[in-house]
């Protein structure tokens, strides 16, 4: 990024960046590395694709920043399940960051993409259910949060399988010439 982009990015997101409650996100697992970074990823994604259809900056670069605030996992705890987060990510976003309604629309639906796999592919997370209606996004904003996240999820996840077929794999191979030379 230009400067003077880099700039404005900080200037957006320092604040939140330099939060206590939101350096715990260092913390939770999340794609294969840890919720922070997919946070960072997914807010400077939002930004330029932001800039590119004259979204309003500050509020989808801050929506994409808060869009997974929740602490724990996604599986220990109903609130955080994949349906269940965006409306906790949104109530924390609320209580440390005082976001808009903007902001906190687009947090809500970030899931959208999920809400129609799950229509084709229904015996993914039987037990939650969902209206797409109910998260669709309202906004270019709402859009814009959950295309990043989208995007970065995707790329995180293969990059994290990619890794760990690899690690396995090199681990075979020790194995077998371990075992080959002490045969």
């Amino acid at each position: 990024m230009k400067k003077e982009l880099i700039s404005e990015y900080k200037q957006i997101t320092e604040k939140i960046i330099n939060n206590d409650k939101f350096q715990k996100t260092k913390e939770d697992l999340h794609h294969g590395s840890n919720k922070y970074e997919h946070l960072i990823r997914v807010s400077k994604c939002s930004f330029i694709l932001g800039k590119i259809f004259k979204a309003n900056i500050e509020s989808v670069t801050k929506a994409a920043l808060l869009h997974d605030f929740f602490f724990g996992s996604r599986k220990t705890k109903k609130e955080n399940s994949y349906l269940n987060h965006p409306k906790t990510a949104a109530k924390n976003a609320k209580t440390y960051f005082n976001i808009n309604k903007l902001e906190e629309d687009a947090i809500k639906s970030h899931m959208y993409h999920h809400v129609i796999i799950k229509k084709v592919l229904p015996f993914i997370n039987r037990n939650e259910k969902a209206k797409v209606k109910d998260y669709k996004p309202n906004s270019k904003e709402g859009w814009i949060v959950c295309i990043s996240d989208l995007i970065i999820s995707i790329v995180e996840t293969i990059r994290f399988e990619l890794t760990y077929i690899v690690k396995l794999s090199f681990l075979i191979i020790i194995s077998a010439i371990s075992l080959r030379h002490f045969n």
